[in-house]
């Protein structure tokens, strides 16, 4: 047969410095904002209504700010992640600009390091990843780093490269999209009178809600993001693999942990960056989500009176209500525990 097939790039084809630009530019819809909703029980305000957001200075809703970042996630799959064993982390993610029904995003990646693992069969591979608009504006860009498996096990290992990140999205650098004002904003339409000023550092916050994800669900979410990860889709090779069966997309109990998070942090109404993540332990249909938070650190932003941010560190669990967990960490992560992600969050003052 003729090689005219993409089998995808092994760990050997990678090199530091180069750049990959990723194919299928995607303009997203009100269909995939309804999919999505009808996906993950996501209830923040400023995506449910247009009427609202024309209140705070949009011109319609924005869309979530999770979708846009899986969208962006699922164009650079087939040439940085369609071999990988594992999405190891995220690090340095920075939303700079809302989307909108109607907006193409399209994503371009460039390779930051290279670590081959021990067993020489697998190695860590480190990019950054940045979406825009048709308008070449930067929507959002992020650091991940993924283990991916080597087409050719006696390829010569690369000079170790592993780029330095930093831990924190420094609060000047968080963007708040101009001409906004939520003074005025009403705690009846968000659902949530817990404003900026109501939360403590190292207070913790149960969300409380369970939500049972299903193969179904995974699999719909996972073609809306158009991610080809062949551990996702193909019961046929993963049923001979380590698990035996298919791997649930790592960003799908990320946007479970936002929208449970809903429940307490109802008035975070837009994420501005993502300082790092981490997922522990994969998920598999069938699982239950649930979802706990610490406030890490609150911070007032630059010549704004009517927003704050908020630094939220939020953990995922399956099977494991969150009244189960001891609350520390200190010992390291309890089984059960299958994301950690630390992020900032913009609410209302």
């Amino acid at each position: 047969m003729t090689a005219k097939t993409n089998a995808g790039n092994f760990f050997e084809d990678f090199k530091v410095g180069q750049v990959l630009p990723h194919a299928t530019p995607r303009t997203v819809s009100t269909g995939d904002v309804a999919l999505y909703t009808s996906l993950f029980p996501t209830r923040f305000a400023l995506h449910s209504s247009d009427e609202m957001a024309r209140q705070i200075g949009y011109d319609r809703a924005p869309i979530d700010d999770m979708l846009a970042f899986h969208i962006v996630f699922g164009k650079t799959v087939p040439d940085v992640s369609l071999n990988a064993v594992a999405n190891l982390g995220y690090a340095d993610c920075k939303f700079l600009k809302p989307v909108f029904p109607g907006d193409t995003l399209s994503t371009s990646s460039k390779v930051i390091g290279l670590k081959e693992n021990s067993n020489g069969k697998t190695g860590v591979v480190y990019v950054r990843s940045t979406g825009i608009n048709q308008r070449d504006e930067i929507v959002l860009e992020y650091v991940r780093w993924v283990m991916v498996r080597k087409g050719d096990v006696n390829a010569p290992a690369p000079e170790v490269d592993v780029p330095n990140l930093p831990k924190v999205v420094p609060v000047e650098q968080l963007h708040v999209p101009e001409g906004l004002d939520f003074s005025g904003l009403d705690p009846k339409l968000t659902g949530s009178t817990h404003m900026w000023g109501d939360y403590e550092i190292g207070e913790k916050i149960d969300h409380i809600d369970g939500v049972t994800i299903e193969e179904s669900d995974h699999m719909m979410a996972t073609r809306l993001y158009q991610n080809t990860a062949k551990v996702h889709f193909n019961q046929y090779t993963e049923g001979k693999g380590r698990f035996g069966r298919r791997l649930m997309y790592g960003g799908h109990v990320i946007s479970m942990a936002r929208a449970l998070s809903f429940n307490g942090l109802g008035n975070a109404l837009l994420v501005a960056a993502i300082n790092g993540g981490r997922h522990i332990a994969p998920c598999f249909g069938g699982d239950t989500i649930f979802a706990w938070s610490e406030i890490l650190d609150k911070a007032e932003l630059p010549g704004r009176t009517d927003l704050g941010a908020l630094r939220v560190r939020s953990f995922a669990t399956k099977d494991l209500p969150c009244a189960d967990y001891p609350g520390t960490l200190d010992a390291g992560y309890r089984d059960g525990v299958v994301l950690d992600l630390d992020y900032w969050v913009l609410m209302p003052r």
